[in-house]
């Protein structure tokens, strides 16, 4: 008998027919809309910024950075309002499982070039978070506000599109947790929550790099098969995908 061993394209495969996403053009017409930014930051872009930036120039982050930055200019040249999170952390405070990365200082918790212009942009709010869920992160500890809450009823945002990294990561937990949110009636004018698929990325970890690194095989981490579960779970939790952005 021959065996057929499985392909990282083949098991795509079989995963995208066995649990499938239907992403749909989104148009933003006259809804009041904000751009969401999740970490599209040195330290998980920019090729050698630390632990968990990539190694090497990847097609698929490359390619959500470049959508993000066009996205971020198209709202902000309308004025329509712009979120960043980014990924900050306390030099030497761990956050398991992951190993240090975006220490402030260290400069991995900056915005990657093509978006340093945000940091100057009046339409733009930027938040540093300690933590993968960015709606967690916006929580202050002293008094409990949450800053992105307050965003989206300052502007009483009706929808909301979000790009970034990773997708079955910190920009999953977010999307999940505001879902939750809207439904507990914490930001009321909030309907649509789109995750636009082209602005989305993750992070490779194949079998062979986890040999090289002496990782456990559960670090293993195929990104176009971890990138599609991500978009499948937070459509599966009433997220819409978007496979294009129309304004």
């Amino acid at each position: 008998m021959i065996t057929t061993l499985a392909t990282p394209d083949s098991t795509l495969a079989a995963i995208e027919a066995a649990l499938p996403i239907d992403p749909q053009p989104y148009t933003v017409g006259d809804r009041s809309t904000g751009l969401v930014i999740v970490d599209v930051i040195n330290g998980f872009c920019t090729v050698g910024h630390g632990s968990l930036a990539p190694a090497e120039p990847n097609e698929q982050i490359e390619t959500m950075v470049a959508q993000t930055n066009r996205l971020a200019q198209t709202f902000t040249a309308i004025g329509l309002p712009v979120l960043a999170f980014l990924d900050t952390h306390e030099p030497g405070k761990p956050e398991p499982p992951y190993p240090k990365h975006c220490e402030q200082g260290t400069g991995e918790e900056k915005l990657v070039p093509q978006l340093e212009w945000l940091e100057d942009n009046p339409h733009t709010t930027l938040i540093e978070k300690d933590c993968i869920n960015g709606f967690i992160g916006a929580i202050a500890p002293d008094t409990g506000n949450n800053t992105l809450v307050q965003w989206v009823n300052q502007y009483k945002l009706e929808a909301l599109v979000v790009v970034g990294i990773c997708t079955d990561i910190c920009v999953m937990d977010f999307v999940v947790t505001l879902l939750s949110a809207r439904n507990h009636n914490l930001v009321p004018t909030l309907k649509d929550i789109v995750v636009y698929t082209e602005g989305c990325a993750t992070y490779d970890m194949t079998p062979e790099m986890v040999a090289k690194f002496g990782l456990p095989k559960t670090a293993i981490h195929p990104q176009k098969v971890t990138h599609h579960m991500g978009l499948y779970t937070m459509e599966k939790r009433g997220a819409m995908l978007a496979a294009e952005i129309l304004l």
